[in-house]
């Protein structure tokens, strides 16, 4: 962390962003124009901290002799900070998700300037396009829509923050113990023990058809080759290490069974170039194969906010008919006493 950053500087710039965060969000108990003075002060501290950070960062790398960011970093950091800050202290929550979009959007920018374009692409598909209407969906159902255009017609619920300290002072102190372990945590962890060609191709050894299409698009599969397989794992028999792919030729025994005729062994003059995993093929299997649990609550977390945005769309319907209902009661007691409402004897 030292190379980037002082650990003291950063720990005071998370103070400094969570006081200024604290004082944009919005509370009780403020006029106009005091609420509107205290969130653009609160505004103006928390880009005055990260634009110190952004200063103390690139006297560290100018010292080091470190290049500076691409130019194009700073227009993304620009706009992620500045929506993310609008997105949290804006009091209609429709707003919000519009600076949520802005925020994924920069993100993304960020992830293409690093090479990561599947991470780039991956936001603007689950986040800005599925979990934002999601959010949407749950927003429309229960938010009561306010009567005028006044934010005082807004509910407390969705206008004000409920504890916009206690937050603040979490979410930073979460920031800065990140940050820090991001820094530290990294280069404490123990050296791989393969290297990256090994790391990336040994991935193939579970795939054994794409293993299969990249062979025979490579021309190096006759009719009635294949990969061959362990036949306890269905694992392919693949040695990224030794680059050495062996392969086998199928086909009917005397009795009509299926059965190995010949087997064969790649060297690895005969690897092919294109037989490299990509970040896909390594992210894809990682998923589904380690974390396939991890998925499934994901799409669970968003069931449950669509069925409780439910229940309280239907509390709030519920509320209005017991209202209609008692008004009609009242009107009716009103015409049975003989008091017309019209005003006339």
């Amino acid at each position: 962390m030292e190379q980037i950053i002082s650990p003291i500087a950063l720990y005071l710039i998370c103070a400094l962003g969570a006081g200024g965060i604290a004082l944009a969000l919005p509370r009780r108990g403020l006029t106009h124009t005091k609420d509107k003075a205290f969130r653009y002060g609160g505004t103006v501290i928390v880009a005055a901290a990260f634009g110190f950070a952004a200063l103390l960062m690139g006297i560290k790398a100018s010292d080091a002799g470190n290049p500076m960011p691409n130019l194009f970093f700073y227009p993304f950091a620009f706009v992620a900070i500045g929506a993310s800050v609008r997105m949290i202290t804006h009091k209609r929550p429709v707003y919000s998700a519009l600076y949520f979009i802005m925020t994924i959007i920069a993100s993304c920018g960020m992830y293409i300037l690093l090479s990561a374009e599947f991470m780039a692409f991956a936001l603007v598909i689950i986040y800005a396009g599925a979990i934002l209407i999601t959010y949407l969906f749950v927003i429309m159902l229960a938010t009561q829509a306010p009567t005028g255009d006044g934010d005082d017609d807004l509910s407390d619920v969705d206008a004000v923050a409920r504890e916009p300290m206690l937050a603040t002072a979490i979410g930073f102190v979460m920031v800065g113990l990140i940050t820090a372990a991001m820094f530290g945590g990294v280069g404490e962890l123990p050296s791989p023990k393969m290297t990256q060609a090994q790391a990336q191709n040994s991935v193939f050894a579970y795939l054994p058809k794409k293993v299969d299409k990249i062979l025979d698009r490579e021309g190096l599969l006759e009719d009635g080759w294949l990969v061959s397989r362990d036949h306890e794992t269905g694992m392919a028999m693949i040695d990224p290490d030794a680059r050495t792919i062996q392969i086998e030729l199928v086909g009917m025994d005397n009795h009509g069974h299926d059965a190995v005729l010949e087997t064969r062994t790649l060297t690895d003059e005969d690897w092919p170039e294109a037989l490299v995993a990509d970040n896909l093929d390594r992210l894809g299997f990682n998923l589904l194969n380690d974390h396939p649990i991890m998925i499934e609550v994901a799409g669970i977390i968003l069931l449950m906010a669509m069925l409780g945005a439910t229940v309280l769309a239907r509390k709030h319907t519920e509320l209005e008919d017991a209202i209609k209902a008692a008004q009609a009661r009242k009107l009716g007691t009103m015409f049975d006493d003989g008091e017309p409402s019209g005003g006339h004897a």
